[in-house]
């Protein structure tokens, strides 16, 4: 249970959370420069679900790193699992955007959340197309490379620019009733393949929503807390669910909540206010 900061040292933790999304992060990089798609020993988990041998050692050298460092902590990965074992969980994508990273899409990141208490302490994504790290603290703030970070200040749809994203899990007529009623309220929309770098550009003011029908906790917590320190409004899964099975994920700027109600009224009961 977390009674205080520094009984979980979040700092400490915060701090080596970014410097791991930073290297691993380049690191990745390189290794796709160099080696080329080829050599990428790309796996299908599914339809349009890819893996690389990139994304195994990216997650491995997180484990070792955060585990070494606090070896009471749980890790939970989305290449090689794992549950809580201790008052904390480091939830990690190693990257996130992996069809993006394979083809040479610039939209990929590494994202790091650290869960404790029943919610996210800690939230660090590393964006390759930018170079830059993105990070938060509950009630903190959010920062891009250190740097204070504001949700925008967009409160007329025909102003706006929403980021949605979709996987083969949900109805694709489902995104395109979305699509259509953002369209209708003239809001513009983009798809960018990498839901932690989309969050990360509403945290950033960038982009004024991002949604998206089912997420797993790794693609999302990182970049909702970050959003949420920035001053957006995020609406996610309660954290067993988004630890479990995943869900449906809303982050926008605080002017345009009610313009994009109907997202949260679709499944109420399926999202809380983060």
């Amino acid at each position: 249970m977390l009674a205080t900061e520094q009984a979980l040292n979040l700092k400490a933790r915060a701090t080596l959370a970014e410097v791991l999304a930073r290297t691993v992060g380049r690191e990745a990089s390189a290794f796709r420069e160099e080696a080329g798609t080829a050599t990428l020993n790309v796996e299908n988990k599914g339809l349009q679900d890819f893996v690389t041998i990139a994304d195994k050692r990216a997650e491995q050298a997180i484990r070792e790193a955060l585990l070494t460092a606090f070896p009471e902590d749980g890790f939970m990965g989305e290449e090689s699992g794992g549950r809580q074992s201790g008052d904390g969980l480091w939830v990690v994508d190693p990257i996130d955007g992996t069809t993006n990273f394979i083809r040479g899409f610039r939209h990929w990141g590494v994202s790091i959340a650290f869960v404790a208490a029943g919610k996210v302490q800690i939230g660090v994504i590393y964006d390759a197309a930018l170079d830059k790290v993105y990070s938060a603290t509950r009630d903190g703030g959010a920062s891009k490379d250190g740097k204070p970070i504001r949700a925008s200040d967009v409160s007329d749809p025909t102003r706006a620019i929403a980021i949605l994203g979709h996987s083969r899990r949900t109805s694709f007529e489902d995104y395109q009733a979305v699509a259509r009623r953002l369209y209708e309220k003239g809001v513009d929309y983009r798809r960018m393949g990498a839901a932690a770098i989309g969050l990360a550009r509403v945290a950033d003011g960038i982009a004024d929503l991002y949604y998206e029908r089912h997420l797993n906790g790794w693609d999302m917590l990182a970049g909702a807390l970050i959003a949420r320190e920035a001053g957006a409004v995020v609406h996610v899964p309660p954290m067993l669910a988004a630890l479990g099975d995943g869900g449906p994920i809303i982050a926008c700027a605080a002017g345009l909540k009610n313009e994009f109600a109907f997202l949260r009224e679709q499944a109420a009961d399926l999202y809380e206010q983060m």
